[in-house]
């Protein structure tokens, strides 16, 4: 069975019409989740929580979209 991951981090970016975060360094890496379900939980708590701020955004990586479980080996473990 295949584990379907997903990452919820965010933080300040430099205009809110844009994906670009003002300082890397401080993005907030929220966790890693073991469904959607879970995962739109805890963005949604972290959005509420800075609704008051347009600057500051968070997002639902799906984890389990970078691994192609198909092939022998990704790019990324290519790069060792």
């Amino acid at each position: 069975m295949t584990q379907r991951l997903h990452l919820v981090f965010g933080g300040e970016l430099k205009d809110p019409a844009t994906k670009v975060f003002r300082n890397v360094d401080e993005i907030d890496i929220v966790g890693i989740f073991p469904d959607y379900a879970s995962a739109f939980n805890a963005w949604k708590s972290k959005a509420q929580q800075t609704v008051d701020n347009a600057h500051t955004r968070y997002f639902i990586a799906h984890i389990h979209r970078l691994r192609d479980e198909e092939t022998a080996e990704s790019p990324t473990e290519e790069l060792g």
